[in-house]
């Protein structure tokens, strides 16, 4: 997947990674880039187009499908974290409704564009979804929820020429990592190197040194066998509708 004159759509592009990516897509010469938001957006690229785009919202959704009329990449970058203890289901609710639902249900929705391009689904993921980070207990669980259900996808549209990857990211020096007195690489190199991830066909992708030290274990691992090995249970001919 070179992303050179490719359409590529990014959620929580507004700040971050998300905007380092959108950046990092212009400078790899994407034809056009979609930057979904919640809030206003300006850019002065004019391959640029910035769409309101809240991932818990179906309306907001449908109205993005509308204006999209072909899609290559599709990054799922949007979500939320919030400090917690579980003793609050509203907080782990509201967690699920960004980071695992409102990835499926943005999936989901520009999945007929991807399958006519044979594109790419782009999940951002974490390391607190492989082990969780106790501060931030609800975060971790909807990570590890998106990450299984990256596994799902992949497997599920293998066969319809559509590829998924998952992103594990590590410590990234953005507004939601500020609490954390911990070295931390920089949206920039993160967008780089995910895009450097995705050219090269990686399921997944370790774009920051910290999960950069884990994925030689994490690719010989046990996790990933048993992925491949229920993913053979999977008809040849089992499709996703979209």
């Amino acid at each position: 997947m070179n992303i050179a004159n490719k359409s590529v759509l990014i959620t929580g592009a507004n700040r971050g990674i998300g905007q380092a990516l959108v950046n990092e897509a212009i400078r790899r010469g994407a034809k056009r880039v979609f930057a979904g938001t919640r809030g206003a957006l300006q850019h002065a690229d004019k391959r640029v187009t910035p769409l309101s785009l809240d991932v818990t919202s179906a309306s907001q959704i449908q109205r993005a499908v509308e204006e999209v009329h072909a899609l290559d990449v599709l990054i799922n970058n949007a979500g939320v974290a919030i400090y917690d203890d579980l003793s609050n289901v509203e907080v782990i609710e509201q967690h699920l409704a960004v980071n695992l639902l409102g990835v499926l249900k943005v999936t989901n929705a520009f999945l007929p564009l991807l399958k006519e391009s044979k594109g790419a689904i782009v999940n951002n993921l974490s390391l607190a979804g492989l082990a969780p980070l106790p501060v931030i207990p609800g975060y971790s669980i909807s990570k590890a929820a998106a990450f299984n259900m990256t596994q799902s996808l992949r497997a599920l549209l293998a066969s319809q020429g559509v590829t998924v990857h998952a992103v594990v990211l590590g410590p990234v020096d953005t507004d939601m990592n500020r609490g954390f007195n911990i070295p931390k690489a920089s949206p920039e190199s993160a967008a780089r190197n995910i895009f450097d991830g995705l050219e090269k066909g990686e399921e997944d992708i370790f774009p920051d040194p910290a999960s950069l030290s884990i994925a030689e274990d994490w690719r010989g691992g046990v996790g990933k066998t048993l992925e491949r090995q229920f993913a053979a249970f999977v008809p040849q001919n089992a499709a996703i509708a979209g």
